[in-house]
């Protein structure tokens, strides 16, 4: 198959009708199309990647055993946001963001999905400093990595599991000044670019995932050892019973030295832990991979969504064990208590953004199905005020209640000034976003490599 000769969709002259004529936007979609019966999300990753710094993966399984339609896999973003005390943007990185897209009005289209590029990336737990006032700024930075980290992306491949496809997308950019004549040429360039990426995807060599031989054994050191977790633990419980607050989450980090690539990691990671967001990110210096089952904050026309997991049991080994087992947890005192505390701190959290008297509860402790785990969901939503948009949803959500506390600021507060949160990229929300909608994950990332250290 010759990729120049794969025509591109929509038309140059649909193209100008959107732009040009019905004034709907500034950015359309264009892409061409592969077949994909003979290629993996996996596979067309590593084609792609190969001489790429920065590059993604994204995929899904739908309760723990139904494949989503949609893979994504990108590289070479033309560009890369770095934000920290270190990098060239400081501050807070929503802002930094919102931005750079502010000048892209998308134009959606019916042939692909919502998500055809944008940024991609990750905002770590740190950034909590930047959104919350009343949260004391850390000194210290001890991993020297970026606080938040984003690709942004124009040119991706879309696989389509229904249809066995891959579209190839990238975007028609045509500043306000533009005319036709300009626009035929940002056109083209466009069809250029996703005829390039395809004449990767369909080459005949698939470059090999260097493995040396695995070290068993080596072992894992925390960043406050088990005398200072257990230490923060008791003065966590003394504030509880003071009545300072209800629930707090601490944590700690885990490193070890490792000889496995970390792409081998996601490769076992997905197939032992299908979950509903899966990801391997390569940011450079650091990779992060991991899979998890949790919408932290997603944003579409102007409706807020939190998902609330809290209360998990394992799966049973037949229907009737896993009803049983669902019982046991929904008649759980300590499980249900705990998860009407988050709906709680979820419901405040939409509502600090929300019109009034628009927050709801979708539903309530909902049992869902994963692939080895049963979790009691719940959904929290709302329409946003006029004057809010999708970055101060993520601002008042952020981060989620499962890994902070309730109220929310006064652990937060204590977390930030101790060696509890030496830990950027444990838990970090990683994301999407292009206009006019987000979607951010919570993640604990199951591996951050830098310097073959996990």
């Amino acid at each position: 198959m010759d990729p120049q000769k794969i025509p591109a969709f929509p038309p140059l002259a649909t193209v100008e009708q959107l732009i040009l004529k019905e004034k709907r936007g500034n950015c359309v979609p264009i892409y061409v199309e592969l077949p994909g019966e003979l290629l993996t999300p996996c596979v067309a990753y590593l084609r792609i990647a190969k001489d790429s710094r920065y590059s993604f993966l994204l995929e899904s399984v739908e309760n723990g055993e139904n494949l989503a339609r949609y893979s994504f896999v990108g590289a070479d973003p033309f560009k890369v946001i770095k934000t920290g005390p270190n990098e060239e943007y400081k501050g807070d990185p929503t802002t930094i963001l919102q931005k750079e897209l502010a000048v892209h009005r998308y134009v959606k289209i019916p042939e692909v999905p919502t998500f055809t590029g944008g940024a991609i990336g990750y905002v770590a737990y740190d950034c909590i400093q930047h959104f919350e006032p009343k949260t004391t700024r850390r000194t210290r930075d001890t991993l020297g990595i970026p606080e938040a980290m984003f690709m942004l992306v124009d040119t991706l491949l879309i696989y389509d599991h229904l249809f066995q496809t891959v579209k190839v997308v990238s975007h028609v950019f045509c500043p306000d000044n533009a005319g036709t004549t300009n626009l035929s040429f940002i056109y083209n360039t466009a069809v250029a670019k996703a005829r390039r990426l395809a004449k990767t995807v369909l080459s005949a060599v698939t470059p090999d995932v260097l493995q040396p031989p695995i070290v068993l054994g080596q072992e894992a050191v925390s960043n406050v050892g088990q005398e200072g977790y257990e230490g923060f633990v008791t003065k966590l419980k003394e504030r509880i019973v003071a009545g300072d607050i209800i629930q707090a989450v601490p944590s700690q980090r885990l490193a070890r030295p490792t000889t496995i690539h970390p792409f081998n990691a996601y490769r076992h990671l997905r197939r032992i832990n299908p979950s509903p967001y899966m990801f391997y990110l390569d940011c450079g210096d650091i990779q992060i991979v991991g899979a998890s089952p949790e919408t932290l904050c997603k944003v579409e026309k102007n409706k807020v969504y939190n998902h609330a997991i809290a209360g998990t049991v394992r799966r049973g080994k037949t229907v009737e064990e896993d009803e049983e087992l669902g019982k046991t947890l929904l008649n759980s005192e300590k499980d249900r208590a705990e998860h009407i505390m988050l709906v709680d701190l979820a419901r405040n959290d939409v509502n600090r953004v929300c019109q009034p008297k628009t927050v709801k509860v979708d539903h309530l402790m909902r049992l869902d199905k994963f692939s080895h785990v049963i979790h009691m969901t719940s959904q929290v939503s709302g329409m946003l005020r006029e004057e809010k948009d999708r970055f101060d949803a993520f601002r008042s959500i952020f981060p989620a209640g499962t890994v902070s506390g309730a109220p929310k600021s006064k652990p937060l507060n204590w977390f930030m000034t101790s060696r509890m949160t030496d830990e950027v990229s444990t838990r970090v929300q990683l994301g999407d976003l292009i206009l006019p909608r987000m979607k951010w994950m919570f993640a604990s990332p199951s591996g951050r490599w830098s310097s073959r250290m996990v």
